[in-house]
């Protein structure tokens, strides 16, 4: 069975490839937008992440292929849940340039009132079953004010979470995926997803 993936990030690739060969019975390729001939970028104009999974899997599912697609972002308490769909875009500029504006607006604040969330929504949509399944995943911490760790990417330098004592910077890899939002999006959708191919015979 082919799957689209909607992304061009190799290393979610390799995750999801290793996440769905675990399924019983069922033999996975997972494919990128690239594969399918999909060559410019999604525009992402929805109003939440799952909006937004839905509007990147919509575009694989058109071409006929089970398509699945996640987005995910940083919310921030103090901030009313901002950055939230603009993680990414939120300063305008690069990593950097979005850690020091998040900073910038959460100055003076004491820890009790810098807590944030890690969030990710997939969507999967069957175009041939006209049915999706719709997952999220979320993990608590605070935002630091002191950067730490070299891993991960975005936020991570400052999203520091508390069982482990840890940014998400300073976590390894198996670390991350054991905890993290999209590790636990992903899992839940793995589960529902093996359901599913087993109801539709798929494998």
């Amino acid at each position: 069975m082919e799957i689209v993936l909607a992304s061009r990030n190799k290393k979610k690739i390799a995750e999801l490839q290793a996440m769905m060969s675990k399924i019983n019975g069922v033999s996975v390729k997972i494919l990128s937008l690239d594969d399918i001939g999909v060559y410019d970028d999604i525009e992402e104009n929805g109003e939440t992440f799952e909006d937004n999974a839905r509007i990147k899997a919509s575009v694989g599912a058109k071409k006929g292929y089970i398509t699945i697609a996640d987005d995910s972002g940083l919310c921030v308490d103090a901030l009313n849940g901002a950055p939230g769909v603009h993680s990414a875009r939120f300063s305008g500029g690069g990593d950097d340039e979005n850690n020091r504006l998040l900073q910038e607006k959460l100055k003076g604040l004491p820890k009790e009132k810098r807590g944030a969330q890690f969030v990710s929504n997939v969507v999967c949509i069957f175009p041939n079953q006209n049915y999706e399944i719709k997952t999220c995943g979320k993990v608590e911490g605070y935002i630091t004010e002191e950067a730490a760790g070299t891993n991960g990417f975005g936020y991570d330098p400052y999203f520091l979470y508390e069982p482990f004592g840890k940014t998400f910077a300073q976590l390894s890899a198996e670390e991350k995926n054991s905890i993290s939002h999209r590790g636990k999006a992903m899992e839940a959708f793995a589960a529902e997803f093996e359901k599913k191919v087993k109801e539709f015979n798929l494998n």
